[in-house]
């Protein structure tokens, strides 16, 4: 697979980007992983489809074909830790979430896994993308606001302890957007049956640190769901309307309050 994205353009000033919902890994890297990681345990399950009603409303929706073990788009290319003191994963992951290694020990020094390389091929075009439509939104209409879409198992004692909460609002400790976009997006999450929370253990990462620049016109958000909020945890990671169709219910919600905000 050479498109390393799929794209439907909107009009509106809202683009939303959900990086890690890829599975593709090319047929060449796939010798090189443990066989526990090729399953591609630590993808964003689904997200997509939770958000794909956006498209209807006029939005921009922009969705990674490849997964974060090939490249993770939301980490700093440069090589900065998103959490000081806390465990982090890198540009070009090593290991899973469960602590297990991605890549073989004999893959160690393949030309296929340099970092480098993997930043020219993925990671740049990727965003060069994502930076041009946020750019001609905002020439558009004057402002941009940016809502980036993540998931990732409820329980998961590398980065948090105990159980998340279902929804996480990150905007950078409220650097990468205004008070009031902040506000009406939280006010839009808080729904019955959810539990939420605002620049908790997910502050936003790169991309919402990164994009974010309200001096500038650009506004970004994060919101890391809880898997366990719309589907089973475990593979094969099934769906389950149930869950699914309340959680939508509340993203219709909060896309409603992004569009409605005016900078």
């Amino acid at each position: 697979m050479s498109t390393l994205y799929t794209l439907t353009r909107g009009d509106a000033p809202l683009v939303v980007n959900i990086p890690h919902v890829g599975t593709w890994v090319p047929a060449e890297l796939r010798p090189l992983m443990q066989a526990e990681a090729l399953g591609v345990p630590d993808t964003d399950w689904h997200v997509d489809r939770l958000y794909d009603f956006v498209r209807a409303r006029g939005v921009t929706l922009m969705a990674a074909t490849h997964s974060r073990y090939v490249i993770d788009l939301n980490r700093d290319p440069d090589g900065g830790v998103l959490y000081p003191g806390a465990s982090n994963t890198e540009l070009c992951p090593t290991t899973r979430f469960d602590g297990g290694p991605v890549w073989r020990d004999e893959a160690a020094g393949h030309p296929l896994l340099d970092v480098a390389a993997r930043r020219r091929q993925y990671f740049d075009p990727y965003h060069a993308q994502l930076a041009a439509e946020l750019a001609r939104v905002q020439a558009r209409h004057g402002y941009a606001v940016l809502l980036d879409g993540h998931s990732i198992i409820s329980h998961c004692a590398r980065f948090f302890d105990g159980k998340l909460p279902d929804l996480n609002l990150g905007t950078a400790d409220g650097a990468s957007c205004p008070p009031g976009l902040q506000q009406a997006a939280a006010q839009a999450l808080q729904a019955d049956g959810f539990t939420t929370a605002v620049n908790g253990r997910f502050k936003g990462g790169w991309i919402t640190r990164h994009y974010g620049r309200p001096a500038e016109g650009y506004h970004a958000l994060q919101l890391e769901m809880s898997l366990s909020a719309y589907m089973t945890e475990q593979a094969p990671f099934h769906w389950q309307p149930e869950r699914a169709e309340p959680l939508r219910q509340v993203l219709e919600t909060l896309v409603a309050a992004l569009l409605a905000w005016r900078a």
